[in-house]
């Protein structure tokens, strides 16, 4: 692949060759502009082996949506990949210098950060091993395949309501609350409604398929587990750059307008790292805008996201 030399202008740089990644480098790639992604390889759904409510792609192998984006992608003359890491980005004279892990330096008049967010689980034993497989987050994304069976929600927190409130229209739902917080009496009428069993036992381990082991000795076994994660991002340049950040209920995320800019002229956001909760579609759809977006602002000028 032809790799470019350290100190290379480009129009613009993507950071993050997932789904909202390519789908931003896609746009530049149309409009004939000079696009280096970076990408470290990371997807954040790479645990899952089918994505799901995708449309033109339910039920396919995730890496092969991701491996065919990236060929489409390549086609296009004005575009370069780099694999790696992008560890630093400033402002300089001419736009931007993205320097990666390997001190390798780039310049961009625009950025575009798909840089994604790391889900942080609960230190069950045997639950990170079941991520993606049979433990999920999105229930949209992996509710209908657990057939109507059994479903766990393993409770981190009063969020934790929201998945159990919702599960029971894919499956008989167990909210396990493990310590983590305790239903006041009208979210306890509100799970009786919703036919939402309780378990209070702690939670000792999970094991085979989706088997919940309490620590009383008893196990519960289920087709799925489904767990509120924390999410921190996948990069640091967001706040390098200062870019405005937002609480959001499973943690920050860069704040960006209904155009994906962030409070940084010239600094656009996509994907799971500029939303409160994302999946594979939305992401496509954040990267589509946000590469509109920079190409645009290359013919009219950058503005930023109110701060």
């Amino acid at each position: 692949m032809n790799i470019p030399h350290p100190g290379t202008e480009f129009d613009v740089v993507v950071v993050g060759g997932s789904y909202a990644g390519l789908s931003a480098a896609m746009q530049l790639a149309r409009a004939r502009r000079r696009v280096l992604v970076v990408d470290a390889g990371q997807r954040r759904n790479r645990y899952a082996t089918h994505s799901h409510g995708f449309l033109g792609h339910d039920g396919r192998e995730a890496a092969a949506i991701a491996t065919d984006g990236r060929a489409q992608l390549m086609k296009y003359p004005t575009v370069r990949w780099i694999e790696g890491a992008a560890r630093r980005a400033e402002k300089v004279a001419q736009g931007f210098r993205v320097t990666l892990q390997d001190g390798a330096a780039y310049l961009a008049q625009r950025l575009v950060l798909a840089t994604g967010v790391v889900d942080e689980l609960p230190p069950v034993p045997g639950l990170a091993e079941r991520w993606g497989g049979t433990v999920f987050h999105c229930p949209y994304c992996h509710g209908y395949e657990l057939m109507e069976g059994r479903i766990g929600v393993l409770a981190t927190g009063a969020l934790s309501m929201h998945h159990a409130l919702m599960l029971p229209d894919w499956g008989r739902v167990t909210l396990l609350l493990n310590g983590a917080f305790e239903p006041d009496a009208e979210q306890l009428a509100s799970l009786e409604r919703r036919g939402v069993a309780i378990e209070r036992a702690p939670v000792k381990a999970i094991s085979g398929r989706a088997t919940v082991e309490l620590q009383d000795g008893r196990s519960l076994e289920m087709a799925g587990l489904f767990v509120v994660s924390r999410t921190h991002s996948g990069s640091p340049i967001a706040e390098q750059l200062g870019c405005g950040l937002e609480q959001g209920p499973m943690g920050m995320y860069v704040r960006t307008d209904t155009m994906k800019a962030t409070s940084v002229a010239g600094v656009y956001a996509c994907g799971d790292a500029a939303r409160m909760a994302g999946n594979v579609a939305l992401a496509a759809a954040d990267g589509t805008l946000a590469g509109v977006s920079a190409h645009q602002s290359l013919i009219f000028g950058a503005t930023a996201a109110a701060a």
